[in-house]
């Protein structure tokens, strides 16, 4: 299917006019996106280029060039797409939850959070990366990846507001922390600090666990 859209980007003499011609790029584009996230979830930023991401795309390289202006702009555009990563897994209704309280929203967003990082193998790419590599390519992943959780926290809180006297701004750095590492611990050991995480039965634990220490802080 990908190759099929760039094959036809690639063919002037479709006879198909403007109109096919754009939507053929737009599908091309998402291709190479998706061909992108893909190498980089498997491979991480050593194997990450032009020629392996135009390879997988199963396109000629410049359109890469031509559409992203090269390996920087393609991680540009993986950076966007973060912000709709955050959009699409950790929705901002309220999933039938009444948030009448700042606890019950870190309550519904440690639980979101938790089950969108363990479906996800390229924000586990990210998160690892954000604590072993100091590169510029991951340090604007990471700030992507920051900046939409955090908007996301912004809207859904409206009124709501954290307990007097609690730094809700420290509380939730650690919070997400421990999600993360939890997340990080479960992939590559399949434990945590003696917690076992491979089965639902021990993520219900871990669940468990995180909304005691959530309502433990904000009640």
């Amino acid at each position: 299917m990908l190759n099929e859209a760039v094959n036809l980007e690639n063919s002037p003499g479709t006879g198909e006019g403007p109109e096919r011609r754009v939507r053929d790029r737009g599908a091309t584009e998402r291709a190479i996106l998706v061909a992108a996230k893909g190498l980089l979830a498997e491979e991480g930023f050593q194997n990450f280029g032009i020629n392996a991401v135009a390879r997988r795309a199963g396109c000629d390289k410049q359109l890469i060039y031509r559409y992203y202006g090269g390996l920087d702009g393609l991680v540009e555009a993986i950076g966007t797409d973060l912000g709709t990563w955050v959009k699409d897994r950790i929705p901002e209704d309220a999933g039938g939850m009444f948030l009448l309280t700042y606890g019950d929203l870190m309550e519904r967003l440690s639980l979101l959070l938790l089950d969108a990082l363990r479906n996800d193998p390229l924000m586990r790419r990210i998160l690892a990366w954000e604590i072993s590599e100091n590169t510029e390519q991951v340090r604007r992943l990471s700030e992507a990846r920051s900046k939409a959780l955090a908007l996301w926290l912004e809207r859904m809180r409206r009124s709501l507001a954290p307990p007097k006297g609690v730094d809700a701004a420290a509380v939730n750095a650690v919070v997400i922390a421990a999600i993360q590492h939890l997340v990080l611990a479960a992939a590559a050991g399949g434990q945590c600090a003696g917690l076992s995480l491979k089965t639902p039965k021990d993520w219900e634990k871990a669940a468990t666990a995180l909304k005691r220490i959530v309502r433990g802080v904000y009640g």
